[in-house]
């Protein structure tokens, strides 16, 4: 039965006291009552201890997503369709869920109604492994494989709580329920491998590969291989074996494009075909290979103005583009310094293997006053560098101004400064000024300084660009 049908508005109201209804709620976690407008007309006692809900909280008129931020109920009453068996993610729990539409007697959507029917999802093991079964279990050569390749970073691992972060970090909870295509956009250095991580780590494929491959670290020339994987004596030279490529390593799992904004523009029609259709053909071979991958993709640029441009194909920006999270840059969220600057730090002596050491209130006033144009890439490497020359327990403003320590004061004779510093700050400007005159693109500043791209990254990362 998929409807509740021929109820009146005063019925929904009263159904809360319904003998059925309280016959169900016996059996389930917790059930949920709303009305066309999604708004709470009631909430089980048992569904408020599943989410940690006060029961003295007047839930009554509040639209639903305030207490379940991850509710589909206003989906089911807008489109009248029902949510049969689906999965809530709630404090750290997946529930089994049912959502239903609610009609009255000509037919009108008035109202839904929703039921948890397990809490622990260890109830449906048998359900799974019977259903895994019939798909085809993981071998154990890709289940050791899921296991090198398995996520590093947990939603517990991007720290922070500012108003900005809670978006976020709601926002990322969403998409890791959701098992559909997520872009990531901001600046450098702003923790989107993390989410990226993180996001993997809370779906439903949190045991298959997490794959990544980073478009500006590998030469166009050898891009298609691998993405796409060769195939037994392709070329001269090739493989007598063959060699998979990053999809077909990351075949029920997550594939990570990092600066997608830079895949070349030849890959981008064959990136677009392996999204629609989820299949691809090896390099040198006629084999079509279906692959079940989940992609997330990170970018700095502005891929929407690079398909103004034309360096960027509009249908696969749409394509990418099914679930936009902003990860917001390090001065809008100020407030998260102390937090990620006391973390840091933490890790920090702990991979030193000394005593950790303190902010003054100047240098965390310091901190929180600095522009940060390299995020939080660039608050690790400085708190680094202080914290290794640095001869006090606490770390003061002044030693973030001078982080070599070693500044001359008037009446000492200048000092000589080491060829390599030397190198590293004409490298530093060198980097800066190519990326400002090539409006932050990597690819023409890399060829500007008669660089790879894989080897600007890596320079930018060193000098927290």
């Amino acid at each position: 039965m998929t409807n509740t049908t021929g109820f009146t508005l005063k019925e929904l109201s009263d159904l809360s006291e319904s003998p059925l209804l309280t016959l169900l709620d016996h059996i389930c976690e917790g059930s949920i009552i709303v009305d066309d407008r999604a708004r709470i007309l009631f909430i089980s006692d048992k569904y408020r201890k599943v989410l940690g809900i006060d029961r003295k909280l007047a839930a009554k008129g509040m639209p639903v997503e305030e207490l379940i931020p991850n509710s589909m109920m206003r989906q089911v009453v807008n489109n009248g369709q029902p949510i049969l068996l689906d999965l809530l993610r709630a404090r750290e729990t997946w529930m089994v869920v049912t959502r239903i539409p609610i009609r009255d007697q000509a037919d009108k959507v008035i109202g839904g109604i929703g039921f948890v029917f397990y809490k622990d999802m260890d109830y449906l093991k048998a359900f799974v492994d019977k259903y895994g079964r019939l798909r085809g279990l993981p071998t154990t050569a890709e289940q050791q494989l899921a296991s090198m390749r398995d996520t590093k970073y947990t939603f517990a691992d991007y720290i922070g709580q500012s108003e900005p972060v809670e978006r976020l970090l709601q926002r990322a909870r969403r998409a890791a329920e959701l098992d559909t295509t997520v872009l990531l956009l901001g600046e450098t250095g702003t923790g989107k491998e993390v989410l990226a991580h993180a996001i993997h780590h809370a779906s439903v494929r949190t045991d298959r590969p997490f794959v990544g491959i980073n478009m500006a670290a590998v030469p166009d020339n050898l891009m298609e291989a691998e993405f796409f994987g060769v195939a037994p004596g392709a070329y001269t030279g090739a493989d007598k074996k063959g060699r998979k490529g990053k999809l077909q390593l990351a075949d029920k799992g997550t594939l990570f494009l990092d600066e997608v904004g830079d895949l070349p523009h030849s890959l981008q029609s064959k990136l677009l075909r392996v999204l629609q259709e989820q299949e691809f053909e090896p390099l040198g071979s006629n084999d079509v290979i279906r692959v079940d991958v989940r992609i997330i993709a990170a970018t700095s640029r502005d891929l929407k103005a690079m398909v103004e441009t034309g360096d960027f194909r509009a249908d696969l920006y749409y394509r990418l583009n099914v679930l936009p999270i902003e990860v917001p840059p390090l001065r809008d969220r100020v407030d998260d310094i102390e937090l990620l600057a006391d973390a840091m730090i933490r890790k920090i002596a702990h991979g030193l293997g000394v005593s950790r050491k303190w902010l003054d209130a100047d240098a965390l006033a310091y901190l929180k006053a600095h522009d940060w144009p390299g995020n939080v890439r660039e608050l690790q490497n400085m708190l680094e560098r202080t914290f290794i020359f640095s001869q006090s327990s606490t770390l003061s403003a002044e030693e973030f101004h001078s982080p070599s320590m070693d500044r001359p004061t008037e009446t000492a004779a200048p000092a000589i400064e080491p060829l390599q510093s030397i190198v590293a700050k004409a490298e530093s400007d060198g980097i800066r000024k190519a990326l400002e005159l090539t409006d932050n693109n990597r690819s023409q500043a890399a060829r500007a300084l008669g660089i790879s791209r894989a080897n600007l990254y890596e320079k930018m990362a060193r000098y927290g660009l």
